[in-house]
């Protein structure tokens, strides 16, 4: 419960201690809609509690057929175990944003997992058929139609599948029957709308044109609201109470929400919300408890008709729901194994230890490029570049005529120059190295070299300064990257194919932090990882990885360290021509050394007792394709993988990793496959 469920339930309990002690109470009849313990309550979740007289369960009313009949995926073609649409969340949890972007991101481009979208077709298709029916049977009644609601996790979603079903002008939605936009323009009455806190916040709830065209149904609402409310202007009703009388009177003929046919939302239809014209449910989050299940399903069961047939009975009504996977509903998902008692051991990440922070990119794959040319940076041709005191003060002091002053400071020294360099190699290739409307992002790569170069042998730092000073200015990002245009030349001619990374969309990073989760497993206490503990696997624990973990702690040439469990590292794979996610064991950051970049070691601790054949299509993509993509990148640091086959001399084992990494040997990837071997490899062998 929520601190403002409670305070609620305090508020609830000292009204009736207050009645009690006034009048008295002979009797409390609590008409409790869930009557049973939760889960982690200590109790088998849905059990009953003990004080229950008389219990009518959503069973006992879908029995009775005085609610609607859910209808729940039982059985599909698909490959997995499990039934696809039943679980969604299992199958697209992953791929979708953990968090509402900012304002500044783009969200553009965005492609559901295969399994949401075919979720999404599959459910509309039968919407179709029911909106259909209702054409035929109950519009020229006046009543309103079908109503699909879809439930999210999260705002990000949320925004996601709305603009994928109803469309962003001109572009048309991906569902007919849902799209705001027709012929490539916004229609004034929106058959899909969208229900969230960001949405109310934004400012974008209720467009003016379709208050132009509900201006009935508006002061009708306003009437009403004047009716309930004496005293109250109802003149001064926002935007965002429309919204939410538009969400409250979906499917009522001649309200706001009459004309509505879907509703995407995060979690504001769990309560009080009692439309009787849905008939699809789709789930898209994941579904904790029967309760959870029970609230959202809920939402639907209403029925449109209480008339009974000539026998007296009614007739049935159903909503499909997908991606709400009900216990007590038949089907033939596997049962999963009890729950273990509550873990003794807590992993997170510990504040203080943000220094120890391990950050990596989130790929959905690879692709292959065939540049245009090769960029060589002429030295000769390259003017020098000098940083330090300016027009643009470094310090600020402000002081009233009394009181305290204050100095204000921008310092450059936090952004390193790996990080200039990257700056700078993003704004070439954005402004200067397009061809039209050709972005070439191939050239990355070797234009962050080249500004790496230009860093280091153009540019003097005066004392007091440092290189990140050019980021705190966009002009003197422009200068300096005109300084290193002038410089470049182009060598036609160079068709080797490039690796590249498919880095998510949406979220391209992760990291160590937010790291959160209970374990039973065999533990070790760290020092150098930003997580409490490295989690041991296998019964007893693993020794591989225990010395490991100890060498890691050892070495001096390891800055941090973290055992990828529950920290969402993932290098895709394909085996037998299907794709697969592979978790390595350990991620390894080693200490940066002065003018050179990040490196990152991944270590597999185990590859010897596994399966050969997945075991080496796991090690030759990680080494030969996930690493060599990411290094060729530019900006994302340098990678390499190593394989301990064997628990004697796994210190010394690692040891050689850290070295052939440092070195820019082989672990880092094919050499034939890296675009900066030409430039630095090269460079090196011939000094």
């Amino acid at each position: 419960m929520t601190k403002e469920d409670l305070e609620t339930a305090r508020v609830w309990f000292r009204g009736l201690q207050a009645i009690q002690r006034k009048l008295g109470i002979k009797g409390i009849y609590d008409m409790s809609a869930t009557p049973f313990y939760l889960g982690g309550s200590g109790y088998q979740e849905g059990y009953i509690f003990p004080w229950v007289v008389s219990d009518f369960s959503l069973m006992d009313a879908i029995e009775s057929g005085i609610v609607k009949i859910p209808r729940t995926p039982v059985d599909d073609d698909s490959t997995g175990d499990l039934v696809t649409y039943l679980r969604l969340w299992e199958h697209v949890g992953r791929e979708l944003p953990k968090k509402r972007q900012s304002r500044t991101e783009s969200l553009d481009g965005w492609v559901p997992p295969k399994e949401l979208e075919g979720a999404i077709d599959s459910l509309y298709r039968s919407y179709e058929k029911s909106f259909q029916h209702w054409e035929s049977e109950f519009k020229q009644h006046g009543e309103p139609p079908p109503v699909f609601i879809v439930v999210c996790s999260n705002t990000a979603v949320s925004k996601l599948v709305y603009d994928f079903i109803a469309g962003v002008s001109p572009t048309s939605g991906h569902l007919a029957l849902f799209s705001n936009v027709v012929g490539g323009a916004s229609i004034p009455r929106p058959r899909t709308i969208l229900v969230d806190s960001a949405q109310l916040e934004s400012g974008d709830a209720m467009k003016a044109d379709f208050k132009k065209d509900a201006v009935d149904e508006i002061e009708a609402f306003k009437a009403d609201f004047r009716r309930r409310n004496p005293g109250v202007d109802a003149d001064k009703l926002t935007d965002e109470d429309l919204l939410r009388e538009v969400m409250n009177t979906v499917g009522k003929a001649g309200k706001l929400g009459e004309g509505v046919r879907c509703v995407v939302s995060v979690a504001m239809l769990t309560e009080g919300w009692d439309a009787n014209t849905v008939t699809h449910i789709l789930g898209i989050r994941a579904f904790g408890s029967q309760l959870l299940c029970e609230q959202v399903v809920g939402r639907g069961l209403r029925r449109r008709s209480y008339a009974v047939n000539d026998n007296g009975m009614f007739e049935p009504e159903y909503a499909n729901v997908y991606g709400i996977p009900f216990a007590f509903i038949p089907s033939d998902r596997v049962t999963k194994d009890p729950l273990p008692r509550p873990p003794a051991i807590q992993v997170e990440s510990l504040i203080g230890r943000e220094h120890l922070r391990i950050e990596f990119p989130h790929l959905n794959g690879y692709r292959v490029e065939v540049p245009d040319e090769r960029l060589i940076f002429s030295l000769d041709a390259a003017d020098r570049f000098v940083i330090g005191p300016s027009t643009v003060p470094r310090r600020t002091d402000i002081e009233g005529i009394i009181g305290a002053g204050e100095k204000i400071t921008a310092d450059g020294s936090a952004f390193r120059t790996q990080r200039v360099a990257y700056e700078l190699a993003n704004r070439l290739v954005r402004n200067y190295l397009r061809a039209g409307d050709d972005p070439r992002p191939w050239l990355f790569p070797q234009v962050v070299a080249i500004c790496r170069e230009w860093l280091t042998n153009c540019v003097d730092v005066a004392d007091g300064f440092s290189i990140g000073q050019l980021l705190l200015s966009s002009e003197w990002q422009a200068e300096a990257a005109e300084s290193i245009l002038n410089a470049i030349v182009w060598a036609a001619g160079d068709r080797r194919e490039r690796l590249r990374p498919i880095l998510r969309p949406l979220d391209s990073v992760g990291s160590t932090a937010d790291v959160s989760f209970a374990t039973r497993k065999a533990v070790e206490a760290t020092e150098k990882s930003e997580l409490s503990h490295v989690t041991l696997d296998g019964i007893g624990g693993n020794t591989w990885e225990q010395l490991l973990a100890g060498a890691c702690e050892r070495d001096g040439r390891v800055a941090a360290y973290v055992k990828n469990d529950h920290v969402g590292f993932v290098i895709p794979y394909v085996h037998q021509g299907r794709t697969h996610s592979y978790l390595p064991d350990f991620l390894v950051r080693l200490v940066q050394r002065r003018g050179d970049e990040s490196r990152t070691l991944i270590v597999e601790v185990s590859g010897g007792r596994k399966s050969p054949g997945p075991t080496k299509a796991k090690a030759d993509t990680a080494r030969n394709q996930w690493c060599v993509a990411v290094n060729n990148h530019g900006g994302l640091g340098r990678w390499g993988y190593v394989e301990i086959r064997s628990m004697a001399g796994v210190r010394d084992q690692l040891a050689e990793a850290i070295e052939l990494l440092y070195a820019d040997a082989a672990i880092i990837g094919d050499p034939e496959l890296l675009d900066f071997a030409e430039f630095e490899r090269g460079g090196r062998a011939a000094s």
